[in-house]
């Protein structure tokens, strides 16, 4: 197959968008459902066939086409060049989130019965979403060209099952079978799934995958455990803070960092007073955690080195000397002086004063207390060498450093 490079590219790609990306052959039917279950959660398995073996293999050459369901779930379908047919179908996904008031509708609609209605929750819940389709139409139209020659060979093909069926296929109303059951199990481990690779983006740092991951969870994800949507936010909420925060764990960053950062998210989670606002703390939540583990992640240090950076952190203003800070490990200050210019590529004593410089930095930007002060909380009780040690490493002293940025704030804008 000459485009094989080009369809593993392809299948890659989708698999990172979480979108399923399946190769069809007439007669051989996957055990996995092709819809992920839906039509035989709700008893239309007639529709299947129709929709997933006959109608693909009528396609005609050259086309992709975009098939929205009665379901409001979206596939991309297309026959691949061959002597033998295979078709290329990727889904499903939807393009928007659906509320929890839109699904109730959806069930009206289908005359879902309340047994089922939970089931058809969960089922929702673990479909990918792309509120924007236009990076996976892109895709396709770049592997389209590969595959037919150019821009002008091919044609995109609009399809609704609605109109693709002759007649509705009855319901069946019976009481939840075990099949049923394992569907739904299906679905939560699907979402359970997602939810996990997107917390391993953030054990890693990952920010924009991790963004664009949450971007794609639908809101019928987060469980309605009690009536108030506020309330239900806010518990989901809660719980993402802690999963986050245990992903952050994963990624080396030490306690002290996370407890802060934890407990100031718990106090926004209980001010927040709507669902749009607790929908923008999720992804606050997200990008936080991401940082947090970009910029305290000790996973390439040791131990006595992870110590040592902890204490530093800590407290600016204590004694970090390298005896003091070996001690503490009942280590040699040889032993640590030696593994810390390794590991961290500076002396301690040199990453010491810098970090100290960089909280005098702070201190003279957002507060207006003295220098003699500001020195103290650095760890420099001697106000003469803490001028030197700053000019040293900032290029001026702390007077001038003040000055320069208090006539910028006079400049007019």
């Amino acid at each position: 197959m000459w485009y094989q490079a080009e369809l593993r590219f392809l299948q890659s790609t989708l698999q990172k968008m979480h979108l399923q990306f399946l190769w069809l052959l007439p007669e051989e039917l996957p055990q996995a459902p092709l819809d992920l279950g839906i039509r035989k959660l709700l008893g239309r398995e007639a529709e299947y066939r129709r929709i997933f073996f006959e109608l693909p293999f009528q396609a005609s050459q050259n086309t992709i086409y975009k098939l929205t369901d009665s379901y409001l779930c979206k596939y991309l379908y297309l026959m691949l060049p061959g002597d033998n047919p295979a078709v290329l179908l990727i889904g499903p996904y939807m393009s928007v989130q659906l509320t929890h008031k839109q699904l109730l509708q959806e069930a009206e609609r289908f005359s879902v019965s309340p047994q089922l209605f939970k089931e058809m929750e969960n089922y929702y819940g673990s479909i990918t979403v792309l509120n924007d389709e236009s990076f996976l139409f892109s895709i396709m139209n770049s592997f389209a060209e590969v595959l037919w020659g150019g821009s002008e060979t091919y044609t995109m093909v609009d399809l609704q099952e609605d109109q693709l069926l002759a007649s509705p296929f009855p319901l069946v109303g019976n009481p939840l079978p075990p099949e049923k059951t394992m569907l739904t199990m299906q679905a939560m481990e699907r979402r359970y799934a997602y939810e996990n690779d997107m917390l391993r983006a953030v054990s890693h740092g990952m920010t924009h995958k991790a963004e664009s991951m949450l971007l794609n969870i639908s809101q019928l994800a987060m469980e309605q455990r009690v009536a108030d949507p506020i309330r239900n936010l806010k518990n989901y909420c809660i719980i993402m803070n802690t999963l986050m925060r245990k992903a952050a764990e994963q990624g080396t960053v030490h306690p002290l960092h996370l407890d802060s950062v934890s407990s100031a998210f718990a106090r926004k989670i209980e001010l927040t007073g709507s669902t749009c606002a607790g929908h923008k703390l999720i992804v606050e939540m997200v990008t936080t955690y991401c940082r947090l583990v970009n910029k305290h992640s000790m996973l390439k240090y040791s131990l006595p080195i992870r110590n040592a950076l902890v204490c530093i952190e800590a407290d600016l203003a204590g004694d970090l000397s390298l005896h003091t800070l070996a001690a503490m490990q009942n280590i040699s200050s040889g032993y640590l002086s030696a593994l810390f210019a390794k590991e961290v590529g500076q002396t301690l004593t040199k990453y010491v004063n810098a970090r100290r410089m960089e909280q005098a930095k702070q201190l003279l930007r957002g507060t207006m207390l003295q220098i003699q002060t500001i020195a103290q909380y650095c760890g420099i009780p001697d106000v003469n060498y803490f001028s030197k040690t700053f000019k040293r490493y900032c290029g001026v002293t702390p007077k001038v450093f003040r000055r320069s940025l208090q006539t910028q704030k006079e400049i007019p804008k």
